[in-house]
């Protein structure tokens, strides 16, 4: 799951997928990272955690980290919350970069759509909400397309 800044988004996407797939007993890594390294090492903003806490996620222990290419290795599929992000993506991997491993989030819920996820970061509590709704249908389209092929 990835963001820009790894405090508002993809650390929602990450906490909301890693419990559902843990409550189906799927052995899932899940994990998040940002592009741009403005808040690495910070945990997630403080209305993402209230959000996912709301939903009986805890998301406080996460740290912001940065996408890096070998992040390509570690995982099967990398999900971006937003277009502009995975123009970043490729520009940090460079010859790593693997398109059939990346993927807009809201494809899933919504195939060929190209939605975003928009970036709650200026916002008020509302737009963390409907940040967690997208994430929340995402993952749980996610969870029905891998689980059958596993």
């Amino acid at each position: 799951m990835v963001c820009l800044g790894n405090i508002c988004r993809s650390p929602l996407a990450e906490g909301i997928l890693q419990k559902k797939a843990a409550a189906l007993g799927l052995n899932w890594q899940v994990d998040s990272a940002g592009t741009n390294g403005y808040h690495t090492g910070e945990a997630p903003h403080r209305l993402s955690q209230k959000v996912a806490a709301q939903h009986g996620i805890d998301i406080s222990g996460q740290r912001a980290r940065d996408f890096v290419a070998a992040d390509f290795d570690r995982f099967d599929k990398i999900y971006a919350m937003a277009g502009d992000v995975i123009s970043e993506i490729r520009h940090i991997a460079r010859n790593r970069f693997d398109p059939s491993k990346v993927a807009l989030i809201m494809n899933e819920s919504y195939p060929g759509s190209n939605e975003d996820v928009p970036d709650p970061w200026y916002g008020t509590e509302p737009g963390y909400h409907e940040v967690y709704d997208m994430l929340d249908r995402a993952s749980d389209a996610i969870i029905e397309r891998y689980r059958k092929e596993n």
